[in-house]
């Protein structure tokens, strides 16, 4: 199964070129960040579901987070949170929805985290909490995707490694940068799956170099994961 993410800047680029890349991804389940939030924003998520062939599991305005999945996805429940606020910042939220892909569930959270350190650290343990008791009440294996405006040496990031894995640097594929399209440079953007899922691989779309600088203003990432083998019984 592909599970990816991608900050798609309100749909205020390319939005064929966004389209294009997206198709290209191939993702039974994708995590957006940045999806409208303002005017015609529910008319513009469901455009974009209809464009790529895809369909809106979980989001609502706030926090412009969502999670969209291919047509044979079963969606089994979802949800929306917005985190604590720290007032005047921006609202940080979670879309959360529970799917079944080829008789797996999974449990996956699209989130966009602070520019606050501190901010991102205490939305990441909120947000923990909310995935692992969705992924416990369906019998369900945690995924977390998302913009986390910092990497992987800083403490937030850290945080998350140490729930699950990072996919990027267990299999990696490409040099790993999402940020920014046009110039990239950093690795803020990620793709954290649960026990249970062996990574194939994880890295970037086979899309076009100029699709992916007109889209928006991240590159996407997905992971290739696969059902891990229960561990042999022992005598």
């Amino acid at each position: 199964m592909r599970i990816g993410t991608y900050n798609i800047r309100g749909m205020h680029d390319d939005v064929p070129a966004l389209v294009r890349v997206i198709q290209a991804m191939d993702c039974d389940v994708l995590c957006v960040q940045e999806a409208p939030k303002f005017l015609w924003w529910r008319s513009k998520r469901h455009e974009l579901a209809d464009l790529t062939g895809m369909r809106i599991a979980a989001g609502r305005r706030l926090a412009g987070l969502a999670v969209y999945v291919r047509p044979g996805v079963k969606i089994l429940h979802e949800e929306t949170h917005v985190l604590k606020i720290f007032f005047p910042r921006e609202i940080r939220g979670l879309a959360l929805a529970v799917v079944e892909v080829e008789g797996v569930r999974l449990a996956v959270g699209s989130i966009h985290l602070a520019l606050v350190p501190a901010q991102r650290l205490h939305h990441a343990n909120q947000i923990m909490s909310l995935v692992e008791a969705a992924a416990a009440r369906f019998s369900a294996i945690p995924v977390v995707c998302g913009d986390l405006n910092e990497t992987d040496h800083q403490p937030t990031w850290r945080y998350f490694a140490g729930r699950l894995s990072d996919c990027y640097p267990a299999a990696p594929r490409g040099d790993g940068r999402t940020f920014t399209a046009r110039n990239p440079s950093s690795r803020i953007d990620a793709v954290f799956a649960g026990p249970g899922l062996r990574i194939d691989w994880c890295g970037g779309a086979e899309a076009a170099p100029a699709d992916l600088v007109s889209a928006t203003d991240h590159l996407p990432v997905i992971a290739s994961l696969t059902p891990a083998p229960a561990p042999a019984d022992t005598p």
